[in-house]
C-alpha cells in the first residue's frame, strides 16, 4: 500500500507548484506566454501589411507567397535554425509562430477589408469620414468576422505548436510529454493534453465573445 505509482490527481497535487522550475504552473505560464505573443504580434504586423497589400495590389501576391512558404516549413527546423541567433529561449519558439500567424492573418485582413461593400465606403465618404476614420469606424468593424475567424485558427494552432518547442527545451506544457517519454508515465501526458485542449477552447471562446461584442448588428440581424 502506498508503494505504487501515484494516481493522476496525486501527481497533479505534487507537481502543480513545486517551488522549482518545471512545475505544472510554471509550464502553463510559459505556454500562455509563448502562445499569446505570436497571436498579438502576428495581428499587429499583419494588419498594416494587409492594408498595404490593399493599397498596392501588386504587393499581395508576393507577400502571400513568402508567408505561405514559411507556413509550409515544419516548425522544428525553424527552431533549430534560430537557435544560433536567439539561443535556447522562448524567443526561438515565438518567432516562427509569429510568421505562421501572419501567413493566416494577412489574407484574413485583405479578404475582410475587400468584402466591405463599396456603397458603404461611399456613404462614409459622403458623411465626411477621413480615410483613417473610415478604416477604424467602418471597414475594420465590418471586416471583424473574417479577421477573427483567422485569429481563431491562429490561436488554436499557436497553442498546439508551442509544445513542439519541448524538443529544444522551450515547449511549455510540451515539456510534460518529453518527461513522459524519458520516464514512461501516463499522468504527465494526460495533464499536458488536457491543459492544451483547455487553453485552445478558452482562447476560441474568448474570440467568439469578442466577435459578438464587436459586431452587435450581427446579433440584431439574427434576432430578427
Amino acid at each position: 500500500m502506498g508503494d505504487g505509482p501515484p494516481s493522476l490527481w496525486e501527481w497533479i497535487a505534487r507537481n502543480w507548484d513545486t517551488g522549482r522550475a518545471g512545475s505544472i504552473r510554471d509550464l502553463l505560464s510559459d505556454h500562455l506566454l509563448m502562445s499569446l505573443v505570436p497571436i498579438v504580434a502576428g495581428l499587429a504586423l499583419a494588419l498594416p501589411l494587409g492594408l498595404a497589400c490593399i493599397r498596392w495590389r501588386w504587393l499581395y501576391q508576393p507577400t502571400a507567397a513568402v508567408f505561405n512558404v514559411l507556413y509550409a516549413l515544419p516548425s522544428l527546423p525553424l527552431f533549430m535554425l534560430l537557435i544560433s541567433v536567439t539561443g535556447l529561449s522562448p524567443v526561438t519558439v515565438i518567432i516562427p509562430l509569429i510568421f505562421y500567424a501572419m501567413a493566416v492573418l494577412i489574407p484574413a485582413v485583405v479578404d475582410g477589408i475587400r468584402a466591405v461593400p463599396e456603397h458603404v465606403r461611399q456613404s462614409a465618404v459622403a458623411m465626411g469620414f477621413t480615410p483613417l476614420r473610415r478604416l477604424v469606424q467602418v471597414e475594420l468593424p465590418i471586416a471583424a468576422p473574417v479577421v477573427i475567424a483567422g485569429l481563431r485558427v491562429v490561436a488554436v494552432s499557436s497553442i498546439s505548436l508551442v509544445s513542439v518547442g519541448a524538443l529544444i527545451g522551450q515547449g511549455g506544457l510540451g515539456m510534460l510529454f518529453t518527461r513522459a517519454y524519458q520516464n514512461p508515465f501516463l499522468p504527465p501526458v494526460v495533464v499536458g493534453i488536457g491543459l492544451i485542449v483547455l487553453l485552445a477552447l478558452v482562447a476560441d471562446g474568448l474570440l467568439v465573445l469578442a466577435q459578438r461584442l464587436l459586431t452587435p448588428w450581427e446579433r440584431a440581424r439574427r434576432a430578427t
